[in-house]
């Protein structure tokens, strides 16, 4: 049945398999369009794992960063496109999962007979807000318009098709707009982007 998600894919202009070829070689826009064709079911399944919609949200820009850096190192006899995505999508879910109850161990076991909230300690917290806070000034960056179509296929989960029929827009706007909006907000977030492993 992994065809069928596939074929989803594949009604969009280009072919997984050569955007990750594209992406291989260092092409920002192929990527672009990877993310726009896949997005919507690669975060689905790690908001499955981590149930988290904020997590899910980070783990979802770790996926396409280690795309990014690993293009290379895809083999299309190993599997489909989609199936490569999800494998990577899965991994890094599963690690942050761990690493959620990992954390929330140590703390429990350092705190015995205290209650405490379940908070980040305050060096993490710091990096998460000031993450938060870089993301928030580069969508500020962007035009009304790139950025309403980036908020609803990102944080709605809308596809190209839906967006374009809730915002009353041409298939091929909402496109550019989401593509040109992806391309700015890598440039701007890059120094965050590089910093992760």
């Amino acid at each position: 049945m992994g065809s069928s998600r596939d074929s989803l894919l594949i009604a969009g202009e280009s072919n997984p398999a050569a955007l990750i070829d594209d992406i291989s070689r260092g092409d920002q826009s192929a990527l672009g369009e990877l993310y726009d064709s896949t997005s919507r079911i690669v975060f689905g399944l790690i908001l499955r794992i981590v149930t988290d919609r904020a997590t899910a949200e980070e783990v979802l820009l770790d996926v396409y960063t280690q795309v990014w850096r690993q293009a290379s190192s895809y083999d299309p006899s190993r599997g489909a496109p989609l199936a490569w995505l999800t494998t990577i999508a899965r991994s890094r879910a599963i690690d942050r999962v761990r690493a959620g109850k990992h954390d929330q161990r140590k703390e429990s076991l350092d705190s015995v007979g205290e209650v405490k909230a379940a908070t980040a300690d305050p060096e993490q917290a710091t990096v998460i807000s000031e993450r938060q806070e870089l993301v928030r000034k580069a969508l500020d960056t962007l035009s009304r318009e790139q950025r309403e179509v980036i908020e609803l296929a990102y944080y709605s989960g809308l596809s190209h098709s839906e967006i374009a029929l809730k915002l009353g827009q041409p298939l091929g706007t909402v496109k550019t707009r989401t593509r040109l909006g992806m391309i700015k907000l890598r440039d701007m977030l890059r120094p965050v982007l590089e910093g992760q492993v």
